[in-house]
């Protein structure tokens, strides 16, 4: 077994030479938020989608622009509005009068990277379509489906302080977003390095890896091992959300509604797994378990009114949780 996971071990090094490189280039456009950037990486070698929260003007998409050019990736961004249509993602059918017939004229959800500005201002029929592709990988045009081109990821953002007229995303589609990432404010130091960068202008940003290396990547990741006592510690955590009591950590059966689904359980491997890939290391440990944990758990929590009243959070019962769950 040791032999296997030193020979992952070099995989990983070898494939993720890359990880330095794109961070590098990130860095270029991007002061600090080296947190935001990982988590976005994370997402895509995981093949999973990211929601981004925070204020206006932390650079999120920034940020995302500047990860899909160091990618080589198709990009398109998405503004969504109150009045945005499900064809105005996906596309429409066309009539062309010389062939007599209707052809499909694809939107700009036919992309690698999709970034949808301000989820939470689309109507329902729009986040159901974006609900499809995330999930299905396709769109419904007309009479039949269309493959969205591979790789494919969706990074969304929301604004959580203003809320007037907003359409909040139901549960089933928040949890469909492998990660949900809280973007903080910059420090002093890295603001006073945003302003001195403001008058130098944006530098352009060349790819630092292929689509094809990417998808070798995202192979190792999945080959990254993980030992049975740490898939043991993450049915531990999961399976606490949902009988707090049972699992030995009192006080939050009154604070927690619906604990996490089994898709937390899958999401915070796979999650754990790309941490370790960034970290060059061919297997997982607790720390990349709970270095990953609170992107991955916050938004599947669904706090009771008691929670909500004396203002726990949900990465305060994720807190606990870490606290009381024994670490192998």
């Amino acid at each position: 077994m040791q032999a296997d996971i030193a020979a992952i071990t070099e995989r990983v090094r070898c494939e993720g030479a890359f990880v330095q490189k794109l961070l590098g280039s990130v860095g270029r456009v991007i002061v600090g938020q080296t947190s935001m950037v990982e988590r976005i990486l994370i997402g895509i070698l995981c093949d999973g989608h990211v929601l981004l929260e925070g204020v206006p003007g932390l650079a999120k998409t920034t940020a995302v622009r500047a990860v899909a050019d160091s990618l080589a990736l198709a990009f398109a961004r998405i503004q969504f509005t109150p009045d945005l249509l499900p064809a105005d993602l996906v596309g429409t059918m066309i009539y062309d009068p010389s062939r007599q017939k209707f052809e499909a004229k694809k939107g700009p959800l036919f992309a690698n990277l999709i970034l949808a500005d301000e989820i939470n201002r689309a109507p329902a029929k729009v986040q159901s379509a974006l609900l499809e592709a995330m999930q299905e990988r396709q769109v419904t045009l007309g009479d039949g489906s269309h493959a969205l081109p591979m790789p494919f990821f969706v990074l969304a953002t929301q604004n959580p302080i203003e809320q007037e007229g907003t359409y909040p995303l139901p549960e089933a589609q928040v949890d469909r977003f492998m990660l949900l990432v809280k973007v903080q404010y910059p420090t002093r130091a890295e603001e006073r390095e945003i302003l001195d960068r403001v008058s130098a202008g944006m530098p352009k940003l060349e790819p630092v890896i292929r689509p094809e290396e990417l998808l070798r990547a995202q192979e190792v990741v999945r080959s990254v091992y993980v030992d049975e006592k740490i898939k043991d510690y993450v049915l531990d955590l999961v399976g606490a959300t949902r009988a707090p009591e049972k699992a030995g950590v009192k006080g939050l059966s009154s604070l927690i509604e619906y604990g996490a689904s089994p898709r937390a359980s899958i999401f915070l491997v796979q999650a754990a797994r790309a941490h370790a890939f960034l970290r060059g290391r061919g297997y997982v440990t607790p720390e990349d378990i709970k270095a990953i944990g609170f992107d991955v758990l916050r938004h599947r929590l669904l706090r009771t009114y008691e929670a909500e009243a004396e203002e726990v959070t949900s990465d305060d019962i994720v807190q606990r949780l870490f606290d009381s769950i024994a670490v192998p």
